[in-house]
């Protein structure tokens, strides 16, 4: 277990990335529903870059927190997700899959902004080794990988997950139905995927070499 000093100083570094990565993804989803036509995010106040509209107390705070108390390997969490009213989106037919794949996809570029940030901490840190630029170093290093780590997580193939939405979208009806209805029960396999060490093997490898490659630009 952390004592209380680490705690903190491991709070301050994971605090930004969590809180971007968790909350901007929800808004990547809002503002490319709205793209297509649905105004429902719009109108709930959630078409924003304030992370603070889509903050969850549970998700956005107590669950990383824990997990970072706890030592897990992996740190997730999630905001309160943005609605998206299917009915309203104009264009294709796999117009919610572009509004799905919208949340990753702003993980990832938030990883390479990350990345830029890792870049120029390194280059001053090493000039000025001052603790302001140790921190910024370690945050935007954590910034990568936390970022990379919900981008892919987020496409796993499983209801409620992106990837689950993804993939209902183009799967004929009869399929995307009972596809659907593994919904209720996603949660508890994503729960068994973690507590088992499954999630390790089926998310780890990209993980680290998206980072690795991220980090040694």
């Amino acid at each position: 277990m952390y004592d209380l000093n680490s705690l903190i100083q491991t709070f301050s570094i994971w605090f930004l990335p969590l809180l971007f990565a968790i909350t901007l993804h929800e808004a990547a989803h809002g503002y490319v529903s709205l793209l297509y036509g649905d105004k429902t995010a719009l109108f709930l106040g959630r078409v924003t870059l304030n992370p603070f509209k889509h903050i969850d107390p549970v998700g956005t705070i107590v669950v990383p927190l824990s997990l970072l108390i706890l030592q897990t390997p992996w740190i997730f969490g999630w905001a309160r997700p943005v609605p998206v009213n299917q009915r309203n989106l104009r264009g294709p037919f796999y117009s919610i899959a572009v509004v799905a794949i919208a949340g990753p996809l702003s993980n990832f570029f938030m990883a390479i902004l990350w990345a830029l940030v890792f870049k120029l901490a390194t280059y001053f840190y090493n000039e000025t080794p001052t603790p302001a630029f140790l921190w910024l170093l370690q945050t935007s290093q954590i910034g990568v990988f936390f970022n990379i780590v919900l981008g892919i997580f987020n496409l796993l193939p499983i209801p409620p997950l992106d990837g689950g939405k993804i993939v209902e979208a183009f799967l004929p009806y009869r399929f995307a139905s009972t596809f659907y209805d593994l919904e209720p029960y996603g949660f508890l396999i994503l729960l068994t995927l973690i507590m088992t060490g499954m999630l390790t093997p089926i998310i780890g490898p990209p993980v680290l070499y998206l980072s690795k490659a991220l980090l040694s630009i």
